[in-house]
Parts: structure tokens; sequence; C-alpha cells
């Protein structure tokens, strides 16, 4: 029996290579809008983040995340991005 690869992705804040299930994807469409994309399917420049609330204030902090999607994140995205990690846990 074939066992199923499992998809891996590096957290842009911890470079922790993670499942992909277990990290959140934070995408800039092509109009400059951040989102967050559940599905992992969304168009767009996306970015990995690990789903804990630690790891998204560092985030925050370090900027890391405006530097890989190139662009300048206002603090209500980082509150969304919170309100789903605390909702989807």
């Amino acid at each position: 029996m074939k066992v199923k690869k499992i998809p891996l992705r590096t957290c842009v804040v911890t470079n922790e290579k993670l499942p992909k299930r277990e990290l959140l994807r934070i995408v800039k469409t092509k109009e400059g809008e951040i989102s967050v994309d559940l599905t992992g399917k969304k168009n767009g420049r996306g970015a990995y983040i690990k789903r804990d609330i630690e790891t998204l204030e560092k985030a925050r902090k370090t900027k890391v995340l405006e530097r890989h999607l190139e662009i300048s994140i206002p603090d209500t995205v980082y509150d969304s991005i919170k309100d789903v990690i605390i909702n989807n846990k």
C-alpha cells in the first residue's frame, strides 16, 4: 500500500517546516487586499504562519509578513487573523 505524502510548508515567522494543515495562509491579491485563505487555493502571493497567537504577535512586531507580502498591513488585518486563529482551534 502506498503512503500518502503530507505537504509541508515553512512558517515565515519561525522557519519551521510543518504540515500544511497546521499553518494559516495569508494572501495578497493583485488588487492589494490582504486576507486569510482557509482553503489554501486563493489566487495571489501567499505566506504561511503557524496557527498560534504568539507567532502572530511576533509577526506583527518584526513585520515579517509585510516583507514577504511586500505591502504594509494594518492592525485590523492582524486582528482578523487573530480571530480566525481563536475560532478555528
